[in-house]
């Protein structure tokens, strides 16, 4: 294992137990050797904390299906020593970001894990200025409307005003949904280059969620040229059951996407057919909107 403090130029590292001392300003004194938990190859740089990585690791690793976890199941989860979970759990429990079960002697997330997630969402002025747009739509159409962006092959839901009529998913803020086969990863791939789009999808792992889920590069493909023609893109109970959305690509100033937007039309109320007449065009106003507000941003 191997871990890296600075003192000045002097990088201090530790090998098995063993430090070794050497100056990071001199590359050629720095010992050789391969780590049991060093970083992916594209991340190997003298700049790049691995302590930091592995203590964003353990707080990535808790999730609905990992409410609490112990010593060892954080390690697990992480790919990480037990001595490395150790003292990453020790120093996020000692901030405040953990906390331990004092029967079980589980760990859980505390509250303050949000403070990061919120910061993001206070600082991001795309947000700010499409929430009245979003109002309005869902005002107008009387659903569920939602903005979300992009994160590698995922979408992730920054802004959502519900619809006071029922809903048949429930998508807090933060929720994220593969782009493959959502209506608002559509409309964000439909407004890249087609080798980007084409990239993105074979690069996901397009498992069949419903028996509705499209799941060939072709055949998305196919809906996202469909969607670049119309300007909106769809998705009928591929994700969820009983769930549909329509959405569009918010453009940038360099005309590139940098979110969607959508709008729910439960199956329970809309057929696909009803939804694209009846929502698309205000749809399509909103982003339309967006995409002027977001231009002005950059």
């Amino acid at each position: 294992m191997k871990t890296t403090s600075r003192i000045d130029s002097i990088d201090i590292r530790y090998f098995n137990g063993r430090s070794l001392y050497f100056d990071a300003m001199d590359p050629t004194t720095a010992p050789t050797g391969t780590a049991d938990d060093a970083a992916p190859e594209d991340s190997q740089s003298l700049l790049f904390n691995q302590s930091l990585e592995k203590g964003l690791a353990v707080l990535r690793a808790f999730s609905a299906r990992r409410r609490t976890m112990t010593l060892a199941d954080v390690a697990a989860a992480t790919d990480i020593t037990k001595s490395s979970a150790q003292r990453m759990v020790f120093t996020l429990e000692k901030l405040g970001y953990l906390r331990k079960h004092p029967k079980t002697r589980r760990y859980q997330l505390t509250p303050r894990v949000m403070e990061i997630g919120f910061n993001y969402l206070a600082a991001n002025a795309l947000i700010d200025v499409a929430n009245p747009y979003l109002s309005e739509l869902t005002k107008v159409t009387t659903e569920t409307s939602c903005l979300t962006e992009p994160d590698g092959l995922d979408m992730v839901y920054v802004a959502r005003f519900v619809s006071a009529q029922f809903v048949p998913v429930h998508m807090p803020i933060g929720s994220r949904i593969p782009m493959y086969c959502t209506a608002s990863g559509r409309a964000f791939l439909s407004a890249l280059p087609e080798d980007e789009a084409r990239a993105l999808i074979d690069a996901s792992d397009r498992v069949a969620h419903t028996t509705h889920t499209l799941t060939e590069v072709e055949a998305i493909l196919a809906t996202l040229r469909q969607a670049r023609l119309q300007g909106f893109a769809t998705n009928a109970e591929e994700l969820f059951l009983g769930d549909m959305t329509i959405a569009a690509p918010v453009l940038g100033s360099q005309g590139r996407p940098v979110a969607s937007v959508h709008v729910v039309a439960p199956t329970s109320r809309w057929t696909l057919e009803e939804a694209v007449r009846k929502l698309a065009p205000t749809l399509l106003l909103c982003a339309r909107s967006l995409t002027s507000s977001a231009r002005s941003l950059d």
